[in-house]
């Protein structure tokens, strides 16, 4: 009886984790949905939009929502996935610096797509990426959060071809691009996601799955944007 009850207890317990699941996801939409519209005089000229918001932050674990514009109105492209931001969370609007473990909070563009593939199906402006590609995150350098091929006077830089697969698909957040602020931070990127729990130096990393989804739809005549930063900043708008 004891064996019975526990295999008939069994779909209960699982309804009530899907139905969890759906209430989870359906709040994650919401929020998003909620994000888009509180800053859509920011938004106006773009019909991609990637969503990147947590509730708590110091958390370096946010949500992330792809939305697309559909006669007017944000439609969902995407379930909503969780991915990882800076080992410290998001940094408050404007607060950004450099080596801080924060992510940037604000609404940037996206930007080139640096990858280990040698052909890769995708509309973003993209190149293969060689050991002589790297991204400089030195203050003192002229490059400072650009990129260069090749040599550098650079103290310090990132370097865009690594020994795991964190870079295979690595898109630039034009973030302190332009104009570019010295100790503002530098090389944000959404990229992937190797080691759960994922979190980061201040880039966005995501699973490789969703990764090429979104590198496979986002289309540079639509304007991809991407707005992210912690609920309560982004709510009421930026």
């Amino acid at each position: 009886m004891k064996i019975l009850n526990r295999f008939l207890f069994l779909p209960a317990v699982l309804f009530f984790y899907n139905s969890l699941q759906a209430q989870t996801k359906n709040s994650t939409v919401k929020n998003a949905l909620l994000i888009a519209e509180q800053n859509k005089s920011k938004l106006e000229n773009s019909e991609q939009l990637l969503v990147v918001y947590n509730y708590q932050p110091e958390s370096y674990s946010a949500f992330f929502v792809t939305l697309e514009r559909k006669e007017g109105y944000w439609m969902v492209k995407y379930d909503p996935v969780q991915v990882g931001i800076g080992k410290n969370g998001f940094a408050s609007p404007l607060s950004k610096l450099e080596g801080d473990g924060k992510s940037p909070t604000g609404i940037f563009r996206l930007g080139k797509l640096f990858t280990y593939e040698k052909q890769f199906g995708t509309l973003l402006e993209n190149q293969q990426t060689t050991k002589d590609d790297k991204w400089i995150d030195d203050p003192n350098s002229d490059d400072y959060n650009r990129y260069v091929r090749g040599s550098t006077d650079a103290k310090s830089y990132e370097n865009l071809l690594l020994n795991n697969d964190a870079y295979k698909y690595c898109m630039v957040i034009e973030y302190n691009t332009n104009p570019v602020v010295k100790g503002k931070g530098s090389a944000i990127f959404l990229h992937l996601g190797v080691k759960k729990p994922y979190f980061t130096a201040g880039c966005v990393a995501i699973n490789e799955e969703n990764m090429k989804l979104i590198v496979n739809w986002l289309d540079p005549k639509l304007n991809p944007i991407i707005i992210m930063g912690n609920f309560n900043d982004l709510k009421n708008g930026l």
